[in-house]
């Protein structure tokens, strides 16, 4: 009898209660969005991080990759010596480079270079053609962006030039490649123009300063170990250079993010506190309305944790229905507020800021039940 009658007091006062779900619906939301916020970057960040299987970064000593120009000397040593580790699976050098290239139309294209080792990359994944193989010192892979720019396509000759001159225009050095394939980039911006080639060829681009030199180190570690464990051993090992698990990069890149926890956390509690107002002053008016009907069922005999539940009932369903509602609200605004954001300068274009895990999705609803 408790939850008939909820339900069809809820029906008598249509008007009243399609305002009601729609409230707690919009505060369901902006909870639920809230809760994916709070930690959705930095799964997404991890995830990206762990896409090719590289669990370690080796960078220059104080920064993060390719957080500055800083590069690191004596790569080949480097590279050798943890390739022979044996806890080692693979490891792969990369140098970012400034180079140019000149489109069918004749104008010059500015693109983002990186030099890499192709047995030991996780920067990029083939979408078509050919990928780069090992000391393949002729060839490129072009991402969307740079061959739309270029209107350059598989099996078309490239010439790249690097260290312009910024008063006479004049490069200093220059390499005819042929376009291997497309690929996807997985750290690029949005409409970022890249393009990857072999180690050597873009050091050769670079110039002479950078004949033993890379920006960062890929490195994948064996199955069942600790990458932790296993940074912080090859860090002792190798002082001069930071190692950094995937974790440490997420710890590291959840400091930055700093506001948007903040952010989450002061929206999350408003639409908490609006939650429990707006069902709260739902349910009073509710009890006022039956006043009369309250007294005539104390006066017949009925409990009062008969009518008690009968109110509460009637919060359970507003908070059921609204919620529902909440959830379909709160992944459609996600999905919008994530192009928003990920439109930025400057972030990877694979990121996303609202990550619908388990977690989130069940602590939003069991807060919303217990509100």
């Amino acid at each position: 009898m408790t939850w008939s009658w909820a339900w069809r007091d809820l029906l008598r006062h249509r008007g009243r209660t399609f305002l009601a779900l729609l409230g707690v619906g919009v505060s369901a939301a902006l909870l639920l969005d809230m809760m994916m916020l709070s930690g959705g970057i930095e799964r997404s960040f991890e995830r990206l991080l762990l896409s090719r299987g590289y669990q370690l970064r080796v960078s220059p000593t104080g920064t993060l990759p390719f957080d500055t120009d800083a590069t690191l000397g004596d790569v080949s040593l480097l590279v050798e010596g943890l390739r022979a580790d044996p806890e080692v699976v693979e490891a792969g050098a990369m140098l970012g480079v400034a180079v140019q290239g000149t489109a069918r139309t004749g104008s010059a294209v500015s693109l983002i270079g990186y030099g890499v080792q192709p047995e030991a990359q996780g920067i990029y994944v083939l979408e078509s053609g050919a990928d780069l193989t090992p000391d393949d010192t002729t060839g490129v892979v072009l991402g969307l962006p740079a061959a739309t720019q270029l209107g350059a396509s598989v099996g078309d000759t490239l010439r790249l030039f690097g260290r312009l001159d910024p008063q006479t225009a004049t490069p200093g050095a220059e390499a005819s490649l042929v376009v291997r394939g497309i690929v996807r980039f997985l750290y690029d911006a949005r409409d970022q123009p890249s393009v990857a080639l072999e180690l050597r060829t873009a050091r050769r681009l670079a110039g002479p300063g950078f004949d033993d030199r890379a920006s960062v180190l890929m490195v994948r570690v064996a199955d069942g170990l600790a990458p932790v464990t296993v940074a912080a051993r090859l860090q002792r090992e190798w002082p001069a250079v930071g190692i950094n698990s995937v974790d440490d990069l997420v710890a590291q890149f959840r400091l930055r993010l700093t506001y948007f926890r903040q952010l989450s956390l002061i929206l999350g509690a408003i639409s908490l506190v609006v939650t429990v107002l707006l069902v709260g002053t739902l349910l009073t008016i509710t009890v006022h309305e039956r006043l009369a009907e309250i007294a005539t069922l104390r006066a017949l005999g009925v409990a009062r944790t008969t009518i008690l539940g009968q109110v509460l009932a009637q919060g359970a369903l507003l908070t059921l229905g609204g919620g529902m509602l909440g959830l379909v609200l709160g992944l459609i605004a996600a999905r919008w507020l994530d192009a928003i954001l990920t439109a930025f300068p400057g972030l990877p274009a694979s990121i996303s800021f609202f990550v619908a895990a388990p977690r989130p999705l069940a602590l939003a609803g069991l807060t919303l039940a217990l509100t």
